[in-house]
């Protein structure tokens, strides 16, 4: 398993060549720290979709990313960053889309397939600094 520290991370968010956004959402769980850490560094407002697809083993729970609970404060338009940590099949980002159409969306992943990605060449799992084992 990969490991990749705080410091690497900011490094690379620091270096990484973002477009304006109005505003930053989280896909949670996963999206919440590089969320966060993003809507700082871009000084923007922050929103989060809680939406789960996978368990803890990374095995699918749900015949398609399901929306947990109701999204509130979300952003009514703009350009938005959706930040998740890792985009496997594309399906979690896509079921946040749904719930963001009326945005223009941009992309963003620490690892995995999306519009920016922090990471591109690991394909590894990945033990992030926040989480807890």
């Amino acid at each position: 398993m990969e490991e990749i520290t705080f410091n690497e991370i900011s490094g690379r968010l620091h270096a990484c060549a973002l477009p304006p956004v109005d505003s930053v959402v989280g896909i949670l769980s996963g999206g919440l720290v590089p969320a966060t850490l993003l809507a700082h560094q871009l000084k923007v407002p922050l929103a989060f979709l809680n939406i789960n697809y996978r368990d803890a083993d990374n095995n699918p729970r749900y015949e398609r990313p399901a929306l947990l609970a109701k999204p509130c404060h979300l952003p009514t338009g703009g350009t938005l960053l959706l930040v998740d940590d890792v985009s496997v099949s594309g399906q979690t980002l896509q079921t946040a889309k749904e719930q963001l159409s009326h945005c223009r969306i941009i992309t963003f992943v620490l690892k995995g397939k999306a519009d920016h990605v922090l990471f591109p060449e690991i394909e590894d799992c990945v033990n992030w600094p926040w989480k807890v084992v």
